[in-house]
């Protein structure tokens, strides 16, 4: 049954207390920051750190207390979440593994330069199995190979097929560098050698369509990143978002002024009813991660917030019209600004370059203490010793 119309303020406060992004951290410490991830499904994982990477500034703005250790605890140590394709590269539970059974088949039917690669299997185990971990320059093979985006070294591409595979784990990184191990010493056997839960194709569309809906909150039935590496068709999506709602595992809402029907969980119904009512919830001041699962569907961000946020980290230089490394600010219910902010690691300063705020935000003493008071947690997070944060580095947003 579709619920009478809410207003805009209402979603936002919806989508904003799933994410645990309004109101008192209710996600705590290591724990807390495997909760945010099986709540969410999976969040993005990005090798690149200017000021954290993607995962680690995803788990700050929510998680109490998370410190850069307790992700690297959670998949090298505790081995509860692991780094494997889900929305592109992402961490997801441990327990979820079995899951994704078909991305796996289907990589190994379908991978590049299969018969370069394959004849390394044997050398591979072997190897781990004398010297443990390995990297690609363990492999010493030099020879170039066409791979996912352009060609790599053969023993690389070796390694990542076998990860693909789901014979290999991750066992750690060192900078950006991949050392991987035998899935069979990380993965339980019962969890390795599990099967397909799924029937058919659709019910595995399903279900990682309804993981999506879980990890952003409020979802609606059209092409988006948030379905990214879900293989279907429009055709196929409405069948799927239609079935999920018939079967009571999607709820649906309308939005003051859109025609369209919005999804949401509805095991997230006492959540929904709490955002409509009149509950007042404590406002915070966050940065989001560049990859942050609430922005994952950016149009929808822009209908709710009236924020158009765009990672321009792989936009050309000449044609960026903000930054390198430029993060949303969120307050409140607002998405306030954009801000540059870069770990000096010669001088462990954590250095503000520039702020910009949103048409309409007052750049006033109390708003610059309350972003001071946020980049002094964000400082602790990078393990820097000082702030750069000078006020004249707030500004307008850009035309």
């Amino acid at each position: 049954m579709i619920q009478k119309t809410i207003s805009k303020e209402q979603a936002k406060r919806f989508l904003l207390l799933k994410q645990g992004l309004i109101g008192k951290k209710k996600f705590k410490l290591k724990q807390g920051a495997y909760d945010y991830i099986r709540q969410a499904g999976c969040i993005q994982y990005d090798p690149i750190d200017v000021c954290g990477k993607n995962a680690e500034l995803v788990l700050q703005s929510r998680v109490k207390g998370f410190k850069k250790s307790d992700l690297d605890e959670l998949l090298y140590n505790d081995r509860t979440v692991v780094d494997y394709y889900d929305k592109v590269m992402s961490i997801f539970p441990m327990e979820d593994w079995p899951y994704f059974y078909r991305i796996r088949e289907h990589r190994k039917v379908n991978g590049r330069s299969k018969e370069k690669v394959t004849v390394l299997y044997d050398e591979i185990r072997n190897l781990i199995q004398k010297k443990g971990p390995i990297c690609s320059r363990d492999l010493e093979k030099t020879e170039k190979v066409e791979w996912d985006w352009s060609h790599a070294n053969l023993g690389r591409a070796a390694l990542e097929t076998m990860y693909f595979n789901g014979d290999l784990v991750i066992h750690h990184r060192k900078n950006t560098m991949k050392y991987y191990d035998l899935s069979e010493k990380h993965i339980p056997t019962v969890v390795l050698k599990s099967s397909d839960p799924f029937a058919s194709e659709l019910e595995f569309i399903k279900w990682r369509l309804l993981r999506r809906v879980s990890a952003i909150g409020l979802l609606w039935n059209k092409p988006s990143d948030a379905f990214i590496y879900i293989d279907m068709d429009a055709a196929t999506r409405t069948q799927a978002f239609h079935q999920l709602n018939h079967e009571g595992f999607l709820s649906t809402v309308h939005i003051e002024d859109r025609k369209e029907t919005f999804y949401f969980l509805t095991s997230d119904r006492p959540l929904f009813d709490l955002a409509v009512g009149s509950t007042t919830f404590t406002s915070r001041i966050e940065i989001l991660a560049p990859l942050d699962n609430m922005l994952w569907d950016r149009k929808l961000i822009h209908y709710l917030f009236d924020f158009m946020y765009t990672w321009e980290i792989y936009t050309p230089e000449i044609k960026r019209k903000y930054g390198y490394y430029v993060l949303p600010i969120l307050q409140g219910t607002q998405l306030i600004g954009r801000i540059e902010v870069v770990n000096e690691k010669k001088t462990q300063t954590l250095c503000v370059k520039n702020i910009w705020l949103q048409k309409g935000i007052c750049n006033t003493k109390k708003l610059q203490g309350d972003l001071t008071k946020c980049l002094k947690h964000f400082m602790i997070l990078n393990q820097m010793t000082s702030l750069d944060f000078k006020p004249d580095t707030i500004k307008p947003a850009k035309e």
